[in-house]
């Protein structure tokens, strides 16, 4: 393949919202298996197109690979072909290899589209994730409601959830019409990898739905991980307000960020 041919297959998996890696020989010095500029792509399942060699060297960088895609960050990764190296190989060559990675965009799930998922699906419109609505309610979950979602999800929120890719690339906020339905969707995402799950709901409603989960089996340290209640406490009360916190919470998550105020006093000697 030429450099247009792995650019039109990154694309292609960009647009299927699926992250995918470059992996390029940037320098060689020695003997190696390919030469300086060598391509590789690497798909989210670990397939790739291209080589950068073979052997032990690309089964490493694929490894490698898979982890920055998961992570969403790219690295370079240094080589070295000898006896002594970690790769054990005797070629007596080293270089470098850069791992780029195209992150997919993240996924932003509201279950529950009534008054706060509705205006959190409002204010997160220029925060670039893509919006899913799940709710079991038809006059609740179509495009009228929700034009820009990137999906409507209409039917059992445990059922479509479990249907519904959960990975590390997924924040989810629930707040569906009842505390039932909270657990069934609270059930239904626990431990499936997503960076940011909140619930929605009082202290009172929201123990006794990690009662009845730790009835059922789920870790304790995974309920840990929940935020709930959820959103940070900026005092509001109306649904815009409630939201306001909710996104601010997951800005926060998202940028591994400090709840503390930027305010500094300029007076202080």
């Amino acid at each position: 393949m030429d450099e247009i041919q792995y650019i039109e297959k990154i694309n292609e998996e960009m647009k299927n919202n699926r992250s995918v890696a470059m992996a390029t020989t940037i320098s060689v010095k020695g003997s190696t298996p390919r030469e300086e500029g060598s391509i590789m792509i690497v798909m989210e399942d670990g397939t790739t197109i291209g080589t950068i060699g073979g052997g032990k060297l690309e089964y490493e960088v694929i490894k490698e690979a898979k982890i920055c895609i998961e992570k969403g960050e790219s690295k370079k990764y240094d080589f070295k072909l000898t006896d002594k190296g970690d790769l054990g190989a005797v070629c007596g060559g080293q270089g470098e290899v850069f791992i780029k990675v195209f992150k997919k965009k993240e996924n932003l799930i509201l279950v529950g589209g009534g008054h706060v998922g509705r205006s959190i699906y409002h204010m997160a419109q220029q925060l670039d994730f893509n919006i899913i609505v799940v709710d079991e309610r038809e006059e609740i979950c179509n495009r009228q409601n929700f034009p820009k979602a990137q999906k409507l999800l209409l039917g059992d929120v445990k059922e479509e959830l479990n249907k519904y890719l959960i990975d590390s690339f997924s924040y989810i906020v629930i707040a569906t019409k009842g505390h039932k339905d909270d657990e069934k969707a609270l059930e239904a995402v626990l431990d499936r990898g997503a960076k940011y799950i909140g619930l929605i709901g009082s202290k009172i409603k929201l123990k006794y739905t990690f009662d009845n989960l730790l009835e059922k089996g789920f870790k304790r340290e995974d309920l840990q991980k929940v935020y709930a209640p959820v959103g940070l406490n900026l005092g509001g009360e109306i649904p815009e307000e409630i939201a306001l916190s909710i996104l601010s919470e997951i800005v926060l998550v998202r940028n591994n960020g400090t709840p503390k105020h930027m305010k500094y006093d300029f007076f202080v000697k």
